[in-house]
């Protein structure tokens, strides 16, 4: 079974004991390492059983694909930053990067942005982004995952806290990434399989230090535990109803105006 997410802690943190074969019960996977701009167009192909990806492309994916319960991104205090060089009072009229187009992130960003124009929006790789902005080759950058703590040694400055805002305006923790798996697989085993690599991670952190560091980009380890604590919360064992109601209210927003497709039944 193809299995494709991140290389990023969270991830690797969570499905750790899943993928080395820990889960007596789960089915054995082949691991592809991606970023989510990846797996998210990867998906829309076809290409994994089960995927991570963006909230945002689900209106795309949810014909052939079902949103598991467990092992997905949801959380308080995590969302998105726009950050700015200097005092910069808005995006309007500005050269913005983004690290993609179907990403929660862009879709989060284009509802705080309404009204204001940006002259130009570039998807830009993540890894680009700080640096692009503080050489002055962008007014402003939309940053995500580890950013959100390195970002100040960059000399940058955060115009938006978009999860800040998504929180203040609905009450909601903020949806970023999804776990989906095909509607023709065993749904109820791979939803399993999923929570209970969480609550192994979470069991024996320790199991998986060495695979996360392996492949969390010279991530120092301050850095490494930092983004597991954001990221990997009693959501990613379990959306339950507040969970869902997050997403549903993401899709709604973005179908009310016009930004995707489609608002889909998530169950």
């Amino acid at each position: 079974m193809q299995l494709a997410h991140s290389p990023c802690p969270n991830d690797t943190f969570v499905f750790h004991a899943w993928s080395h074969g820990l889960l007596p019960d789960a089915p054995p996977v082949d691991v592809t390492f991606a970023d989510i701009d990846v797996t998210n167009t990867a998906a829309e192909r076809g290409e994994f059983d089960v995927v991570k990806v963006s909230y945002a492309a689900l209106p795309w994916l949810l014909r052939d694909y079902a949103l598991l319960p467990s092992g997905g991104a949801l959380g308080r205090g995590c969302g998105p930053l726009v950050l700015t060089r200097g005092d910069v009072p808005s995006v309007d009229g500005r050269t913005v990067a983004v690290p993609s187009e179907r990403s929660t992130a862009y879709l989060l960003f284009r509802l705080w942005a309404a009204g204001q124009r940006p002259a130009r929006i570039d998807v830009v790789p993540f890894t680009s982004i700080m640096p692009a902005v503080r050489d002055g080759a962008y007014d402003a950058g939309l940053v995500i995952h580890e950013a959100r703590f390195t970002y100040p040694t960059y000399g940058l400055t955060a115009l938006a806290d978009l999860g800040e805002w998504w929180e203040g305006d609905t009450g909601l923790p903020i949806p970023l990434g999804a776990i989906l798996a095909r509607r023709s697989l065993d749904l109820d085993a791979l939803a399993r399989a999923a929570r209970e690599s969480v609550e192994y991670a979470w069991a024996d952190p320790s199991a998986s230090a060495s695979y996360v560091a392996a492949h969390a980009d010279e991530m120092s380890p301050d850095v490494q535990a930092q983004h597991i604590g954001l990221y990997v919360n009693e959501f990613t064992r379990e959306l339950g109803d507040e969970g869902y109601a997050a997403v549903g209210t993401l899709l709604d927003r973005a179908f009310a105006e016009g930004l995707v497709p489609s608002s889909p039944a998530l169950t």
